[in-house]
């Protein structure tokens, strides 16, 4: 790892910042007190929300931490298409018995600038972002109050912008990767033709000159090692950890994740109106065809009707994010997933060095 990233982790393991609740302080703090990184998620949060998780993961872990922001999004929503979108799930809306959302209730930009403020008021270790790459004066100020900074990649040409705006390293989101595609621009035609991690992060490795984090499907220690092998510092990983018991994920959606009748994953607009990687299920079957590219408007719209699902036991309704390797999933203490993970890790550094050997 680069010295820094040291600094912040004694293993190059990073536990992905999964918003909706599920990275909530005490799984970040068992990742980081096991010597991973741990990331709170501040998606989908307020400034004040925020603030008061990492106050409570402050009481939780002496070790560093992160925490993810969403860049705010160009509304480039064709209202039209959101207002067919809306009559298509009227059906649903009386099944789960409950009203269709605001598609224009969060303003567009998950208050953003109020958080950036806290951050820079009462500094973090260090700072993710997604779905964009901010301005070289946000990445200055960061970098001036002490804040590692890292910007969540898809492409080498957005890895190149990270690096040109000033990041410290990039997060090479390849498309196995569960939960929102961190793009930097949302469009009609982005629906899947992402790139597989291990070429992502060897273009990344030959186009910029910062240190890579990983992530996409990894959930053993023998795909870390890959990762690195290829020209990662680091691993993120997101579905691995979900299933821990300090994870926030609702258990109906851990459950899924190793259930044979959730086969397999598809990316899919259905529930945010932008690219996310779940298991697929019902909803996704039915309404993913059909989703406009409209993020936050159909987050917002569905959000009554996720909730309604999860409160009613149905997992066919909700949004179950999850990447490639999910069947993979062990349901340990983060802690303890951290060494399993290390075992492995050392164990395929020791193969491979064995074998190099003969």
């Amino acid at each position: 790892m680069s010295s820094v990233l040291t600094d912040l982790c004694r293993y190059p393991i990073v536990q992905a910042p999964m918003a909706g609740g599920t990275s909530r302080p005490e799984l970040a703090a068992a990742v980081s007190e096991a010597g991973g990184l741990g990331f709170l998620a501040a998606g989908y949060k307020t400034a004040d929300g925020m603030y008061n998780e990492i106050k409570r993961l402050r009481t939780l872990t002496g070790r560093p931490f992160g925490v993810n922001l969403f860049m705010p999004q160009p509304d480039l929503a064709d209202p039209s298409a959101v207002d067919v979108y809306r009559h298509q799930l009227a059906g649903e809306g009386a099944w789960y018995e409950t009203p269709l959302g605001d598609p224009d209730a969060g303003g567009g930009d998950d208050g953003y600038e109020a958080k950036l403020a806290v951050l820079l008021e009462d500094p973090v270790p260090a700072v993710s972002f997604a779905f964009g790459c901010p301005s070289r004066d946000t990445l200055d100020a960061l970098a001036n109050v002490g804040t590692y900074t890292v910007v969540t990649v898809t492409t080498p040409e957005e890895a190149q912008a990270a690096q040109w705006a000033g990041a410290d390293a990039v997060c090479a989101q390849g498309v196995e990767a569960g939960g929102h595609q961190s793009t930097h621009r949302d469009d009609p035609l982005n629906d899947g033709t992402g790139i597989g991690l291990l070429s992502l992060v060897a273009q990344v490795r030959e186009t910029v000159e910062m240190p890579i984090v990983a992530a996409g499907g990894l959930m053993r220690g023998s795909q870390i090692a890959a990762v690195l092998a290829a020209g990662a510092q680091a691993a993120q990983l997101g579905t691995a950890f979900l299933v821990c018991p300090e994870s926030g994920a609702n258990p109906l959606h851990k459950q899924a994740l190793t259930n044979p009748l959730f086969a397999g994953t598809a990316l899919t607009r259905a529930f945010s109106g932008r690219p996310a990687r779940g298991l697929i299920n019902r909803f996704m079957r039915e309404h993913g065809p059909y989703a406009p590219a409209a993020y936050p408007q159909i987050h917002y719209l569905t959000a009554g009707l996720r909730k309604a699902a999860a409160t009613s036991g149905d997992a066919q309704g909700m949004a179950l994010w999850a990447g490639q390797g999910h069947r993979m999933a062990r349901e340990v203490p983060a802690g303890r997933l951290v060494g399993l993970l290390v075992e492995e890790l050392d164990a395929a550094r020791a193969a491979l060095n064995a074998g190099g050997t003969r």
